[in-house]
């Protein structure tokens, strides 16, 4: 059993920055009054956000946000199921969301929606609909058991029956179906893998088992010309490398190039002495005074001539070097062609070298394969073949526990569908259920009798055995259904232990359609509830109500902020 303790809130709709806290166990019954969006309804707007993260009332999460201080909403609410002790905390802006058990914080790991799967699932056994069937019956935003479709009825029915788990077992049934399935294609389609190798292992045995002495043969002569034609690279190389052991060409080439080099600075050096020769001549022709000395130059026409017969000399020394360059060059062209002619050879021994390698590997492989190869190859194709057809038959075993399996689960499937156990289950609490409603609408002055069947389809008849829908009865009368499927809904969650709280919420009920008599009814029935219930009277008929109930709750505006008095 759910025992709601405390819910306190801030900046919450009309709620200012101060935290507005309501003790939910203290009273049995508590009357809730105030003006029109003083802010009554509001503790249970904070209730379901805090519970279930969206508000009883159809507004807007952003809307949630008190909208003068624009932000730190936060809700917290406080309960025990058992032993143990359970406090949620929400908020906007900052977004917060936290369940504590005890001290401890429970794992904020997972996804935001997982985590309010475990608060609903794991901790509180009930979900929203659910909730507000059992906790609250309002008369804004609320959908009364009667306006739900089928489906939903169920859930709110499973939920108070406890039998939710076996819809939980089907989801698992079904992923755990959807996994043997995937195996099973998995296994159909490795099955037709394997008969394709098993066909593809069995020719290639046959093509080995099929190799003739002809092929033997054929292998042979290839083995013969391969070794005729190593013998005759063999030779080429032999002659190639006599050719290439006596030739002297690079050592030819190494003292060609120093001669090159001494001519090219015998050159230079003669060009340097030309220019010296002609500087000098210049200068006697055009001077008769040494102008080191001041005197006249003696002898000037013998010293011209002189220097003219050595600059011919020189011109024909640089003449005569540059020849003897010329014949160096051409000799070194030559040996370098030589050398051009040694390089195509030896490329042409490597290259024979690397055939001769080829061919004898080539011809070992052939020996090798000619002497068992052909006989291993067909043992191990016959080995593995072998492999393939014991994989065959794992897979077809396989095949068969999978079917087996999924044969066991479709009768498991059969009994957690929604017309197997649990319809059983619900027969069984149905004449309960109905009785206690009937109970309830005697009490309410409200005689029709009324049956829900598996299908949770209503059937109302009155005393004379008319038939009657929900939906053709007045306001009034609507409300007397719904107020005694709610104190059902209470009834049997207190006998299953499931959804079974302390908070009773009445939300403006008794303002909306029951008359004076409907009223002090329903006042019979809140008094007979026992002393573990906590009831709120949400209400704008405080003087009609005022004095009760044991404790009252009054909300009202303060600058625009909602204040709460006791």
């Amino acid at each position: 059993m759910i025992i709601f303790k405390k819910i306190r809130y801030k900046n919450f709709l009309s709620s200012g920055n101060s935290f507005t806290e309501i003790t939910l166990d203290k009273h049995k019954s508590t009357l809730v009054v105030g003006h029109n969006g003083a802010g009554k309804s509001t503790m249970l707007d904070a209730l379901s956000f805090a519970l279930f993260g969206k508000p009883h009332r159809k507004i807007m999460k952003s809307q949630l946000v008190n909208s003068i201080n624009q932000k730190q909403t936060l809700v917290e609410v406080e309960f025990t199921i058992g032993k143990a002790y359970f406090k949620i905390i929400r908020g906007i802006k900052p977004n917060v969301f936290e369940i504590w058990k005890g001290d401890v914080m429970i794992n904020q790991s997972s996804h935001a929606n997982e985590y309010q799967k475990i608060l609903e699932q794991n901790i509180l056994k009930l979900n929203h609909k659910s909730f507000h069937q059992v906790v609250v019956l309002g008369s804004s935003s609320f959908i009364p058991f009667m306006q739900l479709n089928a489906g939903h009825r169920r859930d709110v029915i499973e939920d108070l029956l406890d039998i939710n788990i076996f819809s939980k077992m089907n989801s698992i049934l079904k992923e755990k179906n959807s996994i043997l399935k995937d195996n099973l294609t998995s296994v159909n389609n490795n099955t037709e893998i394997i008969k394709s190798k098993i066909e593809q292992q069995s020719k290639y045995i046959r093509d080995i088992a099929a190799l003739t002495e002809e092929n033997k043969k054929k292998y042979e002569k290839q083995i013969k010309r391969a070794k005729e034609r190593i013998e005759k690279l063999q030779e080429e190389n032999n002659e190639l490398s006599k050719e290439l052991e006596n030739n002297t060409a690079m050592e030819e080439l190494q003292k060609l190039q120093r001669k090159k080099n001494d001519v090219i600075t015998e050159i230079a050096q003669t060009k340097q002495d030309m220019k010296t020769i002609a500087k000098r001549g210049m200068f006697l022709e055009k001077n008769d005074i040494c102008p080191t000395c001041s005197q006249t130059i003696d002898n000037k026409d013998k010293l011209i001539f002189d220097t003219k017969n050595e600059a011919y000399q020189v011109q024909t020394t640089l003449k005569l070097t540059e020849d003897y360059q010329l014949q160096v060059d051409r000799k070194i062209s030559a040996v370098e062609k030589i050398i051009a002619d040694i390089a195509e050879k030896t490329n042409s021994l490597n290259a024979n070298n690397r055939e001769i390698q080829s061919l004898n590997q080539s011809n070992n492989e052939l020996t090798t394969y000619l002497e068992g190869e052909v006989s291993a190859d067909l043992t191990e194709a016959r080995s593995d073949l072998e492999k393939l057809n014991s994989n065959k038959e794992d897979l077809f075993e396989e095949k068969l526990k999978v079917n087996e399996q999924l044969g066991y689960n479709s009768v498991i499937a059969e009994m957690l569908r929604d017309t197997g156990i649990k319809t059983k289950i619900i027969k069984q609490y149905l004449p309960a259920i109905n009785k206690l409603v009937n109970q309830y609408l005697q009490v309410l002055d409200f005689f029709v009798h009324f049956n829900l069947d598996e299908n949770f389809n209503e059937t109302i008849r009155s005393r004379h055995r008319d038939d009657f829908t929900y939906d053709s009865f007045s306001e009034g009368e609507k409300q007397r259904i719904d107020l005694s499927l709610l104190f059902t809904w209470r009834q049997i969650a207190k006998m299953k232990n499931s959804v079974s709280t302390n908070l009773l919420v009445l939300d403006e009920t008794f303002d909306s359609s029951l008359d004076h008599d409907g009223i002090e009814n329903l006042l019979k029935i809140l008094y007979t509830l026992d002393a573990g219930s906590n009831t709120f009277i949400i209400s704008h008929k405080g003087d009609i109500l005022d004095g009760k109930f044991e404790s009252k709750i009054e909300f009202y505006k303060d600058r625009n902020f909602s204040k709460m008095k006791i």
